[in-house]
């Protein structure tokens, strides 16, 4: 029986991963999600190297878009190359035209040959066609590694025009977390936490909420379950 994955990463908590899911199980609602949540300080990626050490011919992987699969261009299409030639399925929701299924039936799509001498003509055609089909593949993910390339370059810029400005970057010290604030937080490691509702360790949980110290996240997991444990026994 063949599997459908839907693969849902993040790397910063700005991020929403819940989006990439809703994507996912709108269009496939069978597929089976596989969370990541990492920062971009590492390239390491658990779950997905998990992921394909289980995944099978005709099995299938859905991501929500195509940087999803890779941050890197050439890795990207390296990888994008080996999952095709094991017959497993790529869909992204957002680049829908190098589905491996599209990538396939255009290969399939050749000029028939005529049994002439014009033959050796269309065999070059073919070869061209197909060089074609893969280029729009690298394109796709030089695409996506520019988008992150230039999402980080603008990022780094806005800092530094903050600082010259003399505008405060982060939580300043000392500064304390609102009711409201820590309701919220609490509400996140309920939903993502695997001691809970949830799939995800907790310092992966850390990582998706974002400008939270270890100290307090663990306090409100405490209250947290002190909470959940006490309304049980009422």
């Amino acid at each position: 029986m063949n599997l459908t994955y839907g693969y849902c990463r993040i790397s910063t908590a700005k991020q929403n991963i819940d989006r990439q899911e809703r994507n996912i199980l709108r269009a496939y609602p069978n597929a089976k999600i596989i969370r990541e949540v990492y920062t971009g300080t590492t390239t390491d990626r658990p779950e997905f190297d998990k992921l394909l050490k289980r995944i099978r011919p005709g099995d299938t992987i859905i991501f929500d878009s195509v940087s999803r699969m890779s941050r890197n261009a050439e890795e990207g299409y390296e990888l994008y190359e080996k999952l095709y030639n094991e017959d497993v399925n790529l869909i992204f929701l957002k680049e829908p035209t190098i589905n491996t299924d599209t990538y396939r039936q255009a290969l399939r799509t050749a000029v028939p040959m005529t049994g002439t001498a014009v033959d050796k003509i269309l065999s070059g055609v073919n070869e061209f066609l197909k060089e074609l089909e893969k280029n729009q593949i690298r394109v796709a993910f030089d695409q996506a590694q520019k988008e992150i390339d230039d999402l980080h370059q603008r990022t780094r810029e806005g800092i530094e025009t903050a600082r010259r400005n003399g505008k405060q970057i982060g939580r300043p010290i000392g500064a304390t977390v609102t009711v409201k604030k820590a309701a919220k937080i609490k509400d996140q490691i309920r939903k993502y936490s695997k001691d809970f509702d949830g799939t995800l360790k907790d310092t992966e949980v850390m990582k998706l909420i974002g400008n939270v110290s270890r100290v307090t996240y663990y306090k409100y997991k405490k209250e947290l379950r002190n909470y959940i444990e006490t309304t049980k026994a009422s």
